[in-house]
This record gives structure tokens, sequence and C-alpha cells, in this order.
């Protein structure tokens, strides 16, 4: 039986647990800076009457749009304190899905980030927005801002605070008291490939389950730092959020994207949770320091290498080491990949990886640096997480064993089925939606193609709409040729096309920086637009060359024949990713259709 009733009770519960110690950790005016779980709690209380002040029941609804920053965690804690809903919102996200996900929420308070995400929502305000040919006016009953604006009639936190003095303290205990672990905490609005978002309802015990879960596993631990840089309109970043509280961890905010690896450096994080795109970044690059190195020190490098695989293949298959090959490891180490995990602070001690599949080589790559990879696998849908690699038992290339709440059955198309106390009620107001993906036995359908191998773990071939089927009547995983050519140093992004064509090829991007250095290396001239870049000769040749690579370990009919380089990479703010940086495939081929068609 769960110690906790909802998450807010969880919260409290921690925070007299472990009050004198740090909660958080952020920087500002280039200081880092602490709150204790006392001092954290004692604010999460003064939103919450602050929220009562204004008039919240419970149920009721409060977007929340802004970046991840410690106020973030406070509002949502003081929002589920209150008894209602936190609806969160990405702040990437244009005024008309801002506007839509307040509407369809009916979220009556609207919490923003700044004077900028204030201005999306004022635009919705103004014009309205229009779905599927019909209008909807926007109108929030209060707005809210962490930082302050110059619009006199939207409140600061601050402001918050002082209404809610007037709410008596018992009054929060009360509305937390009639809180029970079926009901509604949040409502997360699916990033969506395709269409409109869902409002998935989550429960606070779907969220108690998986964290009570995973703490079994024991992926974090009293006193760990873990680093905080995903968007927590995420689930994968709320998972972590919770995760933290439950298990007493220190969490440490990065500023930016942009100060990523200074704040990790800098912060020493033994937990770092993060979506596969940076850690292929951090494969690329590493890759292309490797390749750029010359004379004794190119020789060091593939040594430490040659070493560090050897090693990691002996770690992962049981083998006995040699003493001679430790001793070589522990040179190797020394001289060359302590400095690599010294970029990531030095005291990692699990990356975890979620939100799409991370490609095996860059998993194994990690490993042979001494950087274990826990990949795990849900969806917004299952709270966010179905299954995971565990500390002590992990197979690099899977997303691990299911959790010990968690059922999964593998359909005869191939499906992954899942079943447990973390999978969510629905689609809020999407009945049809809701009943295409829970079937009447109450099995979740993932839309995810998988297997289950010999030892229980959990593998993900691909998503089955995403699956292409070629003219020639051969199926192709497009996941696992673009993740095979993201291992490549210089491509940035690949989308793989031939769906009902005769063969398959692949829209390309480029790493942008990496380019730029092979370029001043080899005396390459580039030109000042990087848009012009992919009609280089030279950089043709050399991503020819890549893709070339990958093909070596495809077979024939999934191997890709022509390639385009797309002029620019893509990005959320392009709108060919969405906020978890996945790749948005209906908006890249609708954009890139002349290209396509060049290589057909």
């Amino acid at each position: 039986m769960s110690e906790f009733d909802n998450l807010a009770t969880m919260f409290f519960a921690q925070a007299v647990r472990y009050a004198a110690q740090p909660r958080y950790r952020f920087k500002r005016d280039s200081h880092w800076r602490e709150v204790t779980w006392s001092a954290c709690a004692e604010r999460v209380r003064s939103l919450a009457r602050g929220l009562l002040a204004l008039g919240l029941d419970p149920g009721d609804r409060v977007a929340l749009l802004s970046a991840t920053r410690p106020e973030w965690v406070e509002l949502d804690l003081a929002i589920l304190a209150a008894g209602g809903n936190t609806v969160p919102i990405y702040p990437s996200n244009l005024a008309a899905e801002c506007g839509y996900i307040v509407v369809n929420s009916e979220s009556a308070i609207v919490c923003v980030e700044n004077e900028a995400q204030l201005a999306k929502l004022r635009q919705v305000e103004r014009d309205g927005f229009e779905l599927d040919g019909t209008a909807y006016p926007v109108a929030p009953r209060v707005v809210i801002s962490v930082d302050r604006t110059s619009d006199p009639t939207v409140l600061t936190l601050d402001d918050l605070v002082e209404r809610g003095r007037t709410v008596p303290a018992e009054e929060i205990d009360r509305r937390i008291g009639r809180v029970g672990r079926g009901d509604l905490a949040t409502l997360v609005y699916t990033s969506g490939t395709t269409g409109p978002p869902k409002g998935v309802m989550q429960t606070h015990g779907n969220h108690l389950a998986a964290v009570e879960s995973a703490g079994r596993i024991g992926l974090m631990a009293e006193g760990d730092v873990d680093f905080f840089f995903l968007p927590l309109a995420h689930s994968f970043a709320r998972f972590i959020e919770y995760a933290g509280i439950f298990s007493g961890s220190v969490t440490a905010f990065a500023q930016s994207i942009d100060t990523l690896l200074d704040d990790a450096r800098e912060s020493r994080p033994q937990l770092f949770p993060a979506v596969p795109r940076i850690y292929e970044k951090v494969f690329a690059r590493v890759q292309a320091t490797r390749q750029g190195a010359a004379g004794l020190r190119r020789v060091l490098l593939d040594w430490a290498f040659s070493v560090g695989h050897r090693l990691s293949e002996r770690q992962l298959t049981g083998a006995p080491t040699s003493a001679l090959l430790s001793m070589q490891g522990s040179l190797a180490d020394a001289l060359v990949f302590s400095k690599i995990r010294a970029v990531l602070g030095g005291q990692i001690k699990f990356l975890v990886s979620g939100g799409a599949p991370l490609a095996p080589e860059i998993a194994r790559f990690l490993h042979d640096l001494g950087l274990v990879v826990l990949e795990g696998y849900g969806l917004t849908e299952t709270t966010p997480i179905l299954t995971v690699n565990r500390p002590s038992r992990y197979k690099l290339g899977t997303v691990g064993l299911p959790l010990d709440i968690v059922t999964l059955r593998i359909a005869d198309d191939g499906e992954i089925l899942a079943r447990g106390p973390n999978v969510a009620l629905g689609y809020y107001r999407r009945p049809e939606a809701t009943r295409e993906a829970w079937d009447a036995d109450g099995w979740f359908h993932t839309g995810d193609i998988g297997e289950i191998d010999a030892d229980g773990f959990l593998r993900i071939t691909d998503r089955k709409k995403d699956l292409i089927k070629t003219s020639g009547g051969k199926y192709v995983a497009p996941q696992t040729v673009e993740n095979l050519l993201k291992t490549q140093p210089y491509i940035s992004q690949a989308v793989l096309v031939g769906d009902r064509r005769k063969y398959c090829t692949a829209l390309i991007t480029l790493d942008a920086d990496e380019v730029q250095t092979w370029a001043t290396r080899e005396g390459v001239h580039l030109p000042p637009r990087r848009e012009e870049w992919a009609s280089v000769p030279a950089i043709h040749k050399l991503i020819d060359e890549e893709v070339a690579a990958a093909n070596r370990r495809l077979a024939s009919y999934e191997s890709v024949k022509y390639f385009r380089i797309v002029p620019r990479d893509f990005s959320v703010d392009g709108g060919e990713l969405t906020p978890s940086l996945k790749v948005k495939r209906k908006v890249v081929f609708d954009r890139y259709q002349g290209l396509i068609d060049e290589m057909y």
C-alpha cells in the first residue's frame, strides 16, 4: 500500500523529512543559489493560498506557459496543493496552439513566464483562433506572470502571495485531504507530429505509481543531483520532477539549452536525463574531435577508444578481463575518458534516455567512455514510463524491462500493448480518440512496434504508422536507418523517404558546427550563408561518404539510394521538430516535396 494519497502529500511529507537539505539549485547573476526543502514548501503553500484567494475551486484548471525553471515546479505543486489541475504548455508553442490548449482544457487561470509568452496569450485573446473552420474565443479569468511585465492587469507571483495572506493556512491542508489517487492531477497535451494535440488525463495515482515503482529500481538516491533542462511540459521531465521529490534528490536547473554543458560541469550531477538528440550531439562532437586530431594526439585517441571498446565488451558480456587490459583501461580513462566525462561534471552515475529511440551505436559508444545510458520507454499516456534498464541489469539497444506495475503484450501485428496503474484515463473531451487507443479490455495501444527478447527486455523497432512499405513489398523501419545516419559526425538530422516507392531516399541536414570545423581543417571555402552550403560540391561528397558508411550496415532494400541536403537544420521554432525534438514527418515531407520529387 502506498505511503501517499496524492502528489502534494508526497511533496510536503518529503519537505518535513529533508527540511534543511537543498531541494534545488539555480544560477543567477553568475552564482549558484540553493533553496532548502522547507523554504520551497513555504513558498508552495503561499502560492497555493494565493490561488485559493483567486477563487480556484477543486478540479479547476490552471495553464502553465513557461520554460523550465524553479518557479515552474513551485507553481505546479501549488496548483496541486490547492486541489487544481496543472495544464502545461510548451513555451515554444505558437499563439494559436497556446490558445487551443487554454480553451480545450477550460483553463480559467493562465500563468505565463514573461512578456514574450504574455504576448502570445494577448494575441489569441484579441484575435481568437480557428480550428477546422470554427473560431474560438480565448478569455482566461486571471493571468499571472513569473517575471514582471508592463501590463498592470497581470498579477506577479508576489501579488499572488500577498492575496493569499487572507486565506487561512489550514485551508490548504483541507484541500489536500480531499484529493485521492484516482483524482485528476494534470492534463498533458501531446506535442503531436500531426493534428491538434490531445489532452491526456493523468491522475495523482498514475504519477505516484510510476515514481514509486522507479524508486524500487534505484534510479535516484537521496542527495543525488539530477540535472534539469528538459521542458516540463513534456511528461519525461515531469516524471523526473516527481521522482526527484520521491527520492529526496537535489535538482540543478540549467539556465538554458545554450549553457547546458557549462551548467552541467559546474553543478556536477549524478543523474543526467535527456532525450536522444542531446546524446547524438555529444557523440558527433567527440567523433569529429577524434577525426580532426593528428599526429600523436590521434594515435592516443584511437588507442584509448580501442581499449575502451574492448573493456566495454567484456563488461557487457561478463567475460573476464585480463590484468593488462584493466591497466590499459585505467590509463585510457586517466588520459582521455575522464576528460570527456568532465564535460558533464565528472560525477555521472547514469545517463537516462527517453522520449525517442536512442541509436544502439551511441549507447555503446558512451559505454566505451565509462558512461552508462539507462534507456527507458513510455508515452504521455503511460505517465510516461513502461520500461527502463536497471542500474544493475541493463542491455544496450533495448529500452529495458517492464516496471513491476506494468504488464506488456505484443499484438499479432507487433504493436506493444500495456496495462498498469500508471496508464492514464484517456483523452480529455476526445471520446473517439480514447476508444481508438484504449480497448475494451483495458489495454492501451501504444502505436509502437516492438519485441520482447528471451530475457524480458523490450526492443522498439518503429512507430506503427511510420513503417515504410516499398513498392517491392519490403517493410523498412525508418528510425533504424535514420539513427544510423545520425551517428555520422557531419549529419544532424535524417528523414527516410520510400513509402510506396521503388527505393529509399533521405532528406539530410548538416551539423553546422562540425562541418565548419571540417571545412577549416580541410581548407574548404564555405559561403557566408549556411543555406548555401548544400550546394558546395565538397560537402556533397562528404555527406555521400557518410551515407555510404551507413549503407554498408543495411540491407539493399533499406539502403539510401539518393539523398538531398536540406538548406537548414530542423528546429522547434521552424516547425519541423516537436518540443521533445522528434521530427514532424508530415511537415518535412510537405515542406520539401520538391527535393523528394527530384530523387524519384
